[in-house]
């Protein structure tokens, strides 16, 4: 058998392999041996019953075993041969296989790019210093007190902070919002809701809270409100100047509580000095958390931009639909329509493979980096992930684990994952660290 190696690019190959039709022959006469032996025929012994009546008799089964026969020796000689590390087979060309015929068999594969390794010792990150300030401490505390606030009845006009309750209808150009976008009424026409006054989080929409300050229940007002340039909730409504009549029915002061010991052993706090210490700890593992993330993304940002790595389209394609999914699992989620997600598929797709080229670009230079720094997935690192995502799932874990055990292809991508997460964690362990200033609230 003759191999020849045809690039079709960088990451991917095309492998003929060339049968002579001696060989191609006693590939046949091998597999017409195996089912002579096996054969039970009426009147004959096994394996004695002649080999016309075996052939005859069992036709279209030697002649599937013999092409498969055929295909297997070509890519396990071509395997061999060549030495290639194959990600994935592409494609199989078999052509025309039959006894005492030359056959020629075409495998399209996507293999390991080559590429030097970058220094990824010593990589420069910058942190934010952990320390919890007073004022974030104060914010934190001021926000748990909101949680547990109550609402009382205010006769004065709304101040902020002062919830209000009221009805709306709006209109553009004279039109109601009701007629622009009949889907979405809650944008046109309310006969009750509340908006906060002039809160930190936006409401429904956009502006309408901030406006509020000043009204008592009673008062009515004409506010005008410009929707954003792109408005996903409500397409129609994008980037447009909208007037909406409202009409206050009920302010209601917050009153939030007082930090006394109910307050504090509803935290897990004795007191509010222990409250406050809880506080700052939790500001400080939060800010260790954003560290390790943010020097996760800039030690692989400075290694991809150190070396050039063909990402096999086979690769990136799989990746693109994983990222694809994602994408449109969360805007789901926040009220994107079908429709829209259809529309703007092309934009939709491009984002989407170059994130996922990205990503596996990344996931070869750690793979690589694992093989020369001999990082291997522990058993105790497999138990600790396992029990983390059963935990999640609200499976008990040796539920999780039959079931995971069962799906070779999830096993191997949860150990893959534990692989470059150990890797990368061991790029990060070899940075140099210099601390900025605390994130900006």
């Amino acid at each position: 058998m003759n191999i020849q190696t045809q690039d079709v690019s960088e990451t991917r190959k095309s492998l003929v392999a060339s049968f002579e039709a001696a060989e191609v022959t006693a590939e046949y006469q091998a597999v017409v041996a195996e089912f002579t032996k096996m054969a039970r025929l009426p009147g004959f012994r096994p394996g004695k019953a002649p080999v016309a009546m075996v052939t005859k008799r069992y036709a279209k089964d030697i002649n599937e075993e013999f092409r498969k026969k055929v295909v297997t020796k070509a890519y396990q000689d071509a395997m061999s041969d060549s030495k290639l590390e194959v990600l994935n087979v592409i494609n199989v060309e078999e052509g025309e296989i039959a006894p005492d015929q030359a056959a020629e068999i075409t495998i399209t594969l996507d293999v390991q790019p080559t590429f030097e390794l970058p220094d990824y010792e010593g990589i420069a990150t910058t942190v934010e210093a952990t320390d919890a300030t007073d004022d974030e401490v104060e914010k934190t505390l001021e926000h748990m007190r909101s949680e547990r606030a109550d609402f009382n009845v205010a006769e004065r006009p709304a101040q902020k902070s002062d919830y209000v309750k009221l009805a709306y209808e709006g209109t553009i150009d004279g039109t109601p919002i009701l007629e622009i976008a009949p889907e979405k009424q809650i944008y046109g026409k309310v006969p009750q809701t509340w908006e906060e006054v002039e809160g930190e989080n936006e409401g429904l929409i956009p502006g309408l809270g901030a406006q509020l300050g000043g009204l008592s229940a009673g008062d009515k007002k004409d506010i005008t409100i410009t929707f954003p340039a792109e408005f996903a909730a409500v397409e129609a409504l994008a980037g447009k100047q909208a007037v909406y009549a409202v009409e206050v029915q009920e302010v209601r002061e917050r009153i939030l509580p007082a930090i006394d010991e109910e307050f504090c052993k509803a935290h897990q706090a004795d007191d509010e000095a222990g409250l406050r210490t809880n506080i700052r700890n939790n500001i400080k593992m939060q800010k260790e958390g954003r560290n390790r993330s943010e020097q996760r993304r800039q030690v692989t940002e400075a290694m991809l931009s150190k070396v050039t790595i063909a990402a096999p389209e086979s690769l990136v394609e799989q990746e693109t639909q994983g990222v694809l999914r994602q994408f449109i699992d969360q805007q789901m989620r926040q009220g994107v329509k079908p429709e829209q997600l259809e529309s703007d598929k092309e934009a939709l797709y491009a984002n989407a493979r170059k994130a996922a080229e990205t990503r596996v670009q990344s996931q070869l230079l750690l793979a690589k980096i694992a093989e020369k720094e001999k990082v291997k997935v522990e058993e105790n690192d497999m138990n600790q992930v396992i029990y983390q995502q059963a935990m999640q799932s609200g499976q008990a874990p040796d539920k999780f684990v039959k079931e995971l055990t069962k799906n070779r292809d999830r096993l191997r991508s949860l150990q893959q994952s534990i692989l470059f997460d150990k890797t990368l964690d061991l790029v990060v362990s070899k940075a140099t660290v210099t601390e900025g200033k605390p994130a900006a609230e």
